[in-house]
């Protein structure tokens, strides 16, 4: 099995992109549904965020984070967005890692991963294959922002530019998705690429390599305890 990033920026239009898989039978993991789930009331992402960011970034009613109040934080202070990261990223980082096990175990090909801040961490890219850039017009961005969340425009374009710019994700992938069109746009550049993807035999390649190397660490462990059977038999 081999994987495939997906990512972009906010509001480019990865979770379309990614319906598009999902509805194909392409196995995804998302990133940010990831994210949100470590940071649930009494997980211990939350307390630590609690300790770190003070009562002000959580509901008073339900105890749940309040992203917005904790954006306006992070989105004004480089440094308080790396705490943020060095709170939240193990955790995300190791349930992906069982995610993709699973995928593996299930006997899938290929799994795409949602990654909306691959090139920024660099964590995941030595272990992904392929890499797939979701971008549009920035001022559809904004538009879209505005509309979903409910942003000024200021605030709306302080997110796009808190992010890396789309142009150099999209100079480092190995595919690009232009969304700033229509959905049937979209849904045929993306299965275009599935096609692309479901042709290649890398899947075969790496469940080769697991095998042989799972093959040799049983036949050294078999090797060392006949050893130690004549060895000790002899003495």
């Amino acid at each position: 099995m081999f994987l495939v990033a997906l990512t972009g920026g906010v509001a480019s239009g990865k979770s379309t992109v990614t319906k598009i898989f999902r509805d194909n039978g392409v196995p995804v993991i998302d990133a940010d549904a990831i994210a949100r789930e470590v940071v649930e009331p009494g997980r211990p992402a939350w307390h630590k965020i609690r300790a770190t960011f003070g009562e002000s970034v959580f509901h008073e009613d339900s105890g749940e984070l309040n992203r917005e109040a904790l954006g306006r934080i992070i989105f004004d202070d480089v440094e308080k967005r790396r705490q943020l990261n060095e709170i939240t990223h193990p955790e995300i980082h190791r349930i992906i890692y069982k995610a993709v096990i699973k995928c593996f175990l299930l006997g899938h090909n290929f799994v795409v991963m949602d990654l909306p801040l691959l090139f920024e961490t660099r964590v995941m890219l030595n272990f992904i294959h392929k890499i797939i850039t979701v971008t549009c017009e920035e001022d559809i961005q904004v538009a879209r922002l505005i509309d979903r969340s409910k942003y000024t425009e200021a605030e709306a374009t302080k997110r796009i530019k808190a992010q890396m710019p789309l142009e150099l994700k999209c100079e480092q992938s190995h595919f690009v998705i232009e969304n700033s069109g229509t959905f049937t746009d979209t849904e045929e550049q993306t299965l275009k690429i599935l096609a692309i993807l479901q042709d290649s035999n890398q899947h075969w390649k790496i469940r080769g390599v697991i095998f042989a190397t799972a093959a040799l660490l049983v036949s050294s462990i078999a090797w060392i305890l006949n050893y130690k059977y004549k060895w000790y038999g002899a003495n």
